[in-house]
């Protein structure tokens, strides 16, 4: 009798048990003989920060008929409605990026383009964030759920929000989740593998024991123990085109009655840009950097001016932008920080190993034995492919006006990927459509227009004539969409002034325990 395949999962934490999970189910709905294995070490310390992910991580928790309120008691995980981009285009400016898109619960007449309502807020001069329920409620710090007469909460639109939260209890609340997934406390020392091809046959752990596997995952994050340490995959780097290369994490209380922040805070500084997400008690911040520019006493000094209070820096990161060559080779698969990593500035780890674990279970789960060299270079490219979109995407936001210091003197003149001038070019003569992206993850979520509209609206990078003479081409089309236009920035905004604080609605669900 053919022994189940084994699938081993190294490294715990919010990438290794997504991964476990989105195995685990994969292979009980198609019947796939296996067992999963996840080694992590109570002996490795896990730091907890604040971490944002994007609407893909609420399509996981349905999929896995995961309560909601439960998981915003248990990882003190808040709302992410969006982005607020501060000081990017040039200093005392901000604008939001929400998440949500009106296109989704608006029917477009027969034929109409996609993006239409952004080509029509764009031709007359209104901001494309107005058009957004998350618009209003970022401004005003509002959840998206209203109370009814009876108490109860109501959701106030369809739209997919994302999350903050602490990584630590995130990583330890799948871990609880999981059911029939073996635990192996211990640290890998080293691998054995095969003669002939290569590939991992078991690992070898600290307590002096063997365990074997038929696949490996590597989620040991910038360790890259298997992936990179036993299997030399070679590294792509981003260090270009994302200028920035350090980080100095600090915390900042949230005092008892302060509104908290229902968006990622991405502010914009002499040498790079600082975070600030909200957990439910503290915000996790971190001043990232580029050390070609200034020092780490000097970058600290910089973020107490900003915020005219003394920090306490937890520790001095530095980081290598970029990403593996092959994030799958022999029967190795490397996922969240370990496959790649950029900037925090889009949220894209976390929503990258959903998205890769998705792809991979969809497409390509099977008996490892019958897994062929084909299929690995086909992963490869699409995987490639999303982390290079992820790349240009993130680089779009360092198209800036500001010239204020060497370091943005530097990123206008230098910095700017050849696809992302390629782009910004061509919207220079047309307006961004959903079809400038093609489709190669199977129709699971992508960085898009979605996202796109807002920041470049944001940064000044859309001409209004150009938008003005595409929506002169049809006229019904353009009384159309100023209809709409109007009736969503109208709607939004009473929806707003009957949102819960999102202080308020974290309450509740505390309460609801």
């Amino acid at each position: 009798m053919a022994k189940p395949s084994r699938f081993v999962i190294v490294g715990g934490g919010t990438a290794g048990w997504l991964a476990a999970f989105i195995i685990q189910d994969s292979a009980r709905r198609m019947k796939l003989d296996a067992t999963i294995s996840v080694v992590e070490s109570s002996k490795i310390r896990t730091v907890g920060v604040g971490e944002a992910t994007t609407a893909a991580f609420r399509v996981f928790l349905q999929h896995f008929g995961i309560d909601e309120f439960e998981f915003f008691r248990e990882t003190e995980a808040t709302f992410k409605l969006g982005i607020r981009h501060q000081d990017w285009r040039r200093k005392g400016f901000t604008y939001y990026g929400p998440i949500d898109d009106p296109h989704q619960v608006v029917q477009p007449p027969q034929g109409a383009p996609s993006d239409y309502l952004n080509v029509y807020a764009v031709s007359v001069g209104k901001k494309v964030q107005d058009m957004h329920l998350f618009g209003p409620l970022l401004e005003r710090r509002k959840a998206p759920y209203a109370r009814k007469a009876d108490g109860s909460l109501v959701r106030l639109g369809p739209f997919h929000h994302a999350y903050h939260f602490d990584q630590s209890l995130v990583g330890k609340y799948l871990k609880r989740k999981s059911k029939g997934v073996e635990i192996v406390d211990a640290v890998v020392e080293g691998v054995e593998r095969d003669g002939e091809r290569g590939d991992i046959t078991a690992l070898k752990l600290d307590s002096g024991e063997r365990l074997e596997g038929d696949f490996f995952i590597d989620a040991t994050g910038f360790r890259k123990r298997l992936i990179v340490q036993e299997l030399q995959a070679p590294w792509i780097s981003y260090a270009r085109e994302l200028p920035v290369n350090r980080a100095l994490p600090f915390w900042l209380d949230i005092k008892e009655g302060d509104e908290i922040a229902n968006y990622t805070l991405a502010w914009a500084q002499e040498n790079g840009w600082m975070w600030q997400i909200p957990t439910q008690t503290r915000y996790g911040c971190g001043y990232v950097y580029s050390d070609e520019f200034t020092t780490p006493e000097q970058a600290k000094l910089e973020v107490e001016r900003a915020l005219g209070r003394e920090i306490e820096v937890r520790d001095d990161i530095r980081f290598s932008i970029g990403r593996l060559e092959k994030a799958w080779m022999g029967n190795c698969v490397a996922v969240g920080l370990s496959s790649s990593f950029l900037e925090p500035l889009e949220s894209t780890s976390i929503h990258g190993t959903i998205v890769q674990m998705m792809l991979f279970a969809e497409h390509y789960l099977k008996e490892p034995g019958r897994m062929t060299p084909a299929e690995r270079d086909d992963y490869n490219r699409r995987v490639g492919r999303q982390v290079d979109d992820f790349r240009t995407f993130v680089n779009t936001h360092y198209a800036t006006e500001r010239d204020d210091t060497p370091f943005w003197r530097n990123v206008r003149a230098e910095r700017l990927h050849p696809e992302t001038q390629e782009r910004l070019a061509r919207w220079r003569t047309e307006m961004p459509r959903a079809e400038h992206f093609p489709n190669y993850l199977g129709g699971l979520p992508h960085i898009e227009t979605q996202l796109h509209y807002p920041v470049l609206d944001g940064l000044g990078l859309l001409d209004p004539a150009v938008a003005k003479a595409e929506m002169a081409r049809d006229p019904k089309l353009r009384a159309f969409a100023k209809k709409t236009h109007d009736e969503l920035v109208k709607e939004y905004k009473q929806a707003a002034t009957r949102a819960m604080g999102h202080a308020e609605f974290l309450q509740a669900v505390r309460d609801m325990a």
